[in-house]
């Protein structure tokens, strides 16, 4: 789950982490106001949405001349000028692709003096079993193209949970950031604060870009980017309510209500997996033979009959969709289930586009005759490679 910058920094302010002071606004009347709350004389007026990007954005509806979603204003008069662009209007990212994302939310901040910028995230690195802390000096900058072109200038410090964040891991960072004096001990202390956030609230990713240094000689959080654990939310039911349903996709919130990994694509074959190893295989097979996904969906292990309806009415909601595979290794859950939930589901939304199923299993053969005996016109496959030639034939003949 993600949430906005503006809730990240308060989350962070909570274990110290030092931050602009700054407001959310819904309306330009409550932008305005949060201005006048603030010291001035510079403003920021930040768009809140769950994409990266904003300051070089471009708003659809204000032409390609028009300044982006992060925009500094040296009066009220504007702030109240930028939060009328913002509000309502489209904001078209890198990271958003071009239907871009709607700005329902501002932050405005104070104005900080930056004398430096620096990088500082933190991801679990499931290959280790560790919290990889990852810095650079290179602050303020696409990190994706610092560790293409200078990666040298990336520095990744590794700290074992059970261990804990330590001083040496504080004295690493600042070391990377080619930091001394007072600055050293800020940011061993910011770093070690960001830790214990990350810990502490089963975070999965944690973005600080930039962190900076002012001219006064403060290390400050500048912005933030969080997301969270999904699984462990249940153990956080204050994060959970930052939930903002508004910047994610209805599919995704329709699949979260029946626990659900769904991931909405650009293709147009719908596909049902359970195990999300075997999701991607089906995915990476589709496109060996030609044609693209239009999801990712695992229906998990242990799904019944009505979990795999609603997957199945998930896939046909998509308009984009031509075709379903549906690819499913009979272990825990069994095949006569996934056959029962596939026939309910057709047959409830009329189903009109050519379906391909491949199982293999648990209970297969009673899985076959169940759909065999459906009188829908679902076409059997014998395995993976067969399954996808198939689907992608049914769906060329039938344009």
């Amino acid at each position: 789950m993600n949430i906005h910058e503006y809730q990240a920094k308060e989350l962070l302010a909570k274990f110290g982490v030092a931050i602009p002071a700054g407001h959310a606004a819904l309306s330009v009347d409550e932008a305005v106001a949060a201005a006048g709350k603030l010291p001035g004389p510079l403003y920021v007026v930040k768009s809140q949405i769950h994409a990266g990007g904003r300051g070089k954005g471009k708003f659809k509806e204000l032409g390609p001349d028009a300044k982006g979603g992060v925009r500094l204003s040296k009066t009220i008069d504007e702030v109240r000028q930028n939060a009328t662009d913002m509000l309502g209007n489209t904001l078209v990212t890198i990271q958003t692709g071009e239907a871009g994302k709607q700005v329902n939310r501002l932050y405005i901040t104070d104005g900080a003096d930056i004398k430096s910028e620096y990088y500082l995230s933190m991801v679990v690195d499931r290959a280790t079993g560790r919290i990889a802390m990852i810095v650079s000096t290179e602050g303020g900058m696409d990190i994706e193209t610092v560790a293409h072109d200078t990666p040298e200038k990336i520095r990744t410090i590794t700290i074992d949970p059970a261990e804990g964040f330590q001083p040496h891991h504080g004295r690493a960072v600042a070391f990377a950031l080619k930091l001394s004096g007072d600055l050293n001990k800020q940011a061993a202390k910011v770093a070690e604060q960001l830790y214990n956030a990350f810990i502490a609230t089963d975070m999965s990713m944690l973005e600080i870009n930039p962190l900076v240094e002012t001219e006064d000689g403060k290390i400050l959080v500048l912005d933030a980017k969080v997301s969270f654990d999904s699984n462990a939310l249940y153990r956080h039911p204050d994060i959970m309510a930052l939930r903002d349903e508004t910047e994610e996709d209805p599919s995704e919130i329709e699949a979260s209500k029946h626990d659900l990994a769904y991931i909405k694509l650009d293709g147009n074959i719908g596909c049902m997996v359970n195990g999300a190893g075997l999701a991607m295989a089906t995915m990476d097979i589709i496109k060996l033979n030609g044609a693209f996904p239009a999801n990712f969906l695992d229906v998990g292990g242990g799904a019944n009959k009505e979990k795999v309806t609603a997957a199945f009415k998930l896939i046909l909601s998509d308009p984009a969709v031509e075709g379903i595979l549906v690819n499913i290794f009979g272990g825990i859950m069994q095949c006569d289930i996934i056959a029962d939930g596939i026939v309910a589901a057709a047959k409830e939304v009329n189903l009109g586009v050519p379906l391909v199923v491949r199982l293999e299993g648990t209970n297969v053969e009673k899985g076959k005759d169940i759909l065999a005996n459906s009188g829908l016109p679902i076409v059997p496959a014998d395995d993976l490679g067969d399954a996808a030639r198939k689907i992608v034939a049914q769906v060329k003949q039938a344009a």
